[in-house]
C-alpha cells in the first residue's frame, strides 16, 4: 500500500491550485500529519493516511481549498488533543464550522432499531446539507474512502457501515447528481451485503463485456470515421460498462438473464456544444438502426438531479444491441460528479462556492435557491420533531424518482413519481391547490386523483366560488407541500384538528 502525500493532494486537481490554495492545504496537511502523529488505522497504517486519501476525493471532485483543508483535519477535533479552537484561530471560523460539521455527522452510530438509526442519520445528513452543502461532501468523500478500506473492519462492523452506505450515503449522492460516487458507494455497499450476487453479477458482466467489446469498439470506429465526414467534432469517444449493482437491479427485473439488459455495452460520445448532440443522434442512427421506444433525451428535460445526455439504444455492427449516449463535456462532468462539477468550472471564474449552491438566470433577478435544497429547510421547519411525518416526507419526495410536467405556458414542474393533479397545483401555489375544481392533462378533462406522467401538459381548473380542499384530497396527494397546505386549511375552518 503506497503512503498518499502532500503532492498527491495537489496532483489529483482538474486544473493546477494557485499558489493561495496550496498554502491553506498545506498548512492544513501539515496539521493533520502532527496532530495524528503515532495513531494507527486498522489495516496497520498510519491514521493521517484517510485524511489525506479524502482530500484526496475532494481535489477530483474540484473542491475548494477550504473545504480540502477542512477534509484533511476532519477528524482532528474528535481523535487527537488538538481542540476545534485552534483550528479557528490557524485558519478561519469558516473552516473550523465545515471541521465541525463533519464532526457531528461522524458521531452517529447504529443505536436501537434500524428504522431508528437510518432516521436519525438522514435527519442530520439532511440538515447539514441544507446549511453547508460542503459538509455532506466531505462526509461522502470520508465514507467512499472508509467503505475502500472496509476489509480490515470486524464482519458485523462491515454490514451495519455497508447497510449505511446503501441506504443514506449512496441516495445522497445520486440526488446530489454524483453519480460515479453513487456508483462505487453502491457496488462497495452490495460487496458486503450481498456477497454472493455481488460475485455472480461482477463475473457475468466481465464474461458477457469481454464478448461485447469488440463490437463496441468497432461501433466506435464507425461512428467516429461518420461523424469526421459531416465535419463534428469529436472531444472523447469510450466505452462503458454499467456498475455491479445497477446491472444487478437490471438483471432482477429480468429473472436474472444477463441477455435481456440492452445498455450493458455503451458508447459514450462527449462534443463540444448542444447542437453538436442532436447532429451526433442524428449520425448514429442514419448508420444503426435505432430500437423503437429506447431512445431518451435528457438534455431538453434534465433528470431531477441535473443529469443531462442523450441516450438511444441501437442495432450496432452485427446486428448486436448498443447503447450510446451522447453529451457535452459540461453535462459529462456534472454527471460523473454532480453539483461539486461546478466547482471544476469555477476554477477560472474565481467565484465563491456560494454562487453555485445558488443560481439565478439574469444578474437583474434575485438569487434562486436550488428548489430541494430550499425544500429541506422548509421541511425541518414545519414538521419539527414529528419523525414518522419527516420519514414519510423524505420517502416519498426526496428518495422516489422524480418525474417532469408543464403547464400550458411551458414552465416545469417537477414532482415525485404517481403524483396527481392536485400535487401540481399546490406545486403552483397554495391558492391554486385551495381553488381547484378540475384538471386537464394534454387537453383532456381527467379525475383528480390520476397518476401524472413525465412530460404531460396540465391544466388546472380553479374556481373562486370553491372556499377550500376537500378532505379527501389526503387520501391521494403524494408531495408533502400539498399535504401540509391541506391540512393547514382544514385545520384553519375547523374540518381536522
Amino acid at each position: 500500500m503506497n503512503n498518499l502525500t502532500l503532492q498527491d493532494i495537489f496532483n489529483a486537481f482538474h486544473v493546477p491550485p494557485s499558489e493561495i490554495r496550496k498554502k491553506v492545504i498545506t498548512q492544513a496537511y501539515e496539521l493533520a500529519v502532527k496532530a495524528h502523529a503515532g495513531q494507527k488505522r486498522r489495516s496497520g497504517e498510519d491514521y493521517v493516511q484517510h485524511p489525506i486519501a479524502v482530500a484526496v476525493i475532494l481535489a477530483g471532485l474540484g473542491m475548494g481549498g477550504k473545504t480540502i483543508a477542512a477534509g484533511l483535519m476532519h477528524d482532528v477535533p474528535e481523535d487527537t488533543t488538538i481542540p476545534l479552537t485552534d483550528i479557528e484561530k490557524q485558519f478561519s471560523s469558516e473552516i473550523a464550522n465545515l471541521v465541525d460539521g463533519v464532526t457531528k455527522l461522524g458521531k452517529i452510530k447504529l443505536r436501537g432499531s434500524h428504522e431508528e438509526y437510518y432516521l436519525e442519520n438522514l435527519r442530520k445528513m439532511l440538515l447539514a446539507m441544507a446549511t453547508d452543502i460542503r459538509v455532506v461532501i466531505i462526509k461522502l468523500a470520508d465514507r467512499l474512502h472508509n467503505m475502500r478500506t472496509l476489509e480490515f473492519n470486524p464482519p458485523d462492523k462491515q454490514i451495519r457501515i455497508a447497510r449505511e452506505t446503501m441506504e443514506v450515503f449512496a441516495p445522497i449522492a445520486n440526488r446530489l447528481g454524483m453519480g460515479e460516487m453513487k456508483s462505487e458507494l453502491q457496488d462497495l455497499a452490495f460487496k458486503y451485503l450481498d456477497s454472493a450476487n455481488y460475485e455472480l453479477v461482477k463475473n457475468q458482466e466481465e464474461k458477457y463485456y469481454e464478448e461485447k467489446e469488440k463490437y463496441v469498439l468497432q461501433a466506435i470506429a464507425e461512428l467516429e470515421a461518420e461523424m469526421k465526414k459531416a465535419g463534428v467534432t469529436i472531444l472523447e469517444t469510450s466505452g462503458r460498462a454499467k456498475s455491479v449493482y445497477s446491472l444487478f437491479l437490471k438483471m432482477k427485473k429480468h429473472d436474472m438473464d444477463i441477455n435481456r439488459v440492452y445498455d450493458l455495452a455503451a458508447v459514450r460520445i462527449i462534443v463540444p456544444e448542444i447542437a453538436d448532440c442532436y447532429e451526433t443522434l442524428g449520425i448514429v442512427h442514419k448508420k444503426y438502426r435505432p430500437m423503437i421506444g429506447r431512445i431518451k433525451d435528457y438534455v431538453s428535460l434534465p433528470k431531477p438531479n441535473g443529469y443531462q445526455s442523450i441516450h438511444t439504444t441501437v442495432f450496432g455492427p452485427d446486428g448486436r444491441i448498443i447503447e450510446v449516449q451522447i453529451r457535452t463535456q459540461k453535462m459529462h462532468s456534472e454527471a460523473e460528479f454532480g453539483i461539486a462539477a461546478h466547482w471544476i468550472y469555477s476554477e477560472s471564474k474565481k467565484k465563491k462556492w456560494k454562487d453555485y449552491i445558488f443560481r439565478t438566470a439574469k444578474k437583474s433577478e434575485p438569487v434562486k435557491e436550488i428548489e430541494w435544497v430550499k425544500q429541506l429547510r422548509e421541511w425541518q421547519t414545519e414538521i419539527g420533531r414529528d419523525d414518522e411525518e419527516f420519514m414519510k416526507s423524505l420517502n416519498i419526495d426526496f428518495f422516489k424518482n422524480h418525474i417532469f410536467a408543464f403547464t400550458p405556458m411551458g414552465d416545469i414542474i417537477e414532482l415525485p413519481e404517481e403524483a396527481t393533479p392536485i400535487d401540481f397545483a399546490y406545486a403552483i401555489h397554495g391558492e391554486v391547490g385551495n381553488h381547484t375544481v378540475g384538471a386537464k392533462i394534454d387537453n383532456k378533462m381527467v379525475a383528480l386523483d390520476q397518476h401524472i406522467k413525465n412530460g404531460e401538459v396540465i391544466e388546472i381548473l380553479t374556481s373562486k366560488d370553491r372556499k377550500g380542499p376537500n378532505q379527501d384530497w389526503l387520501k391521494f396527494v403524494k408531495t408533502s407541500a400539498a399535504k401540509s397546505h391541506i391540512k393547514k386549511e382544514l385545520k384553519k375552518d375547523g374540518l381536522i384538528k
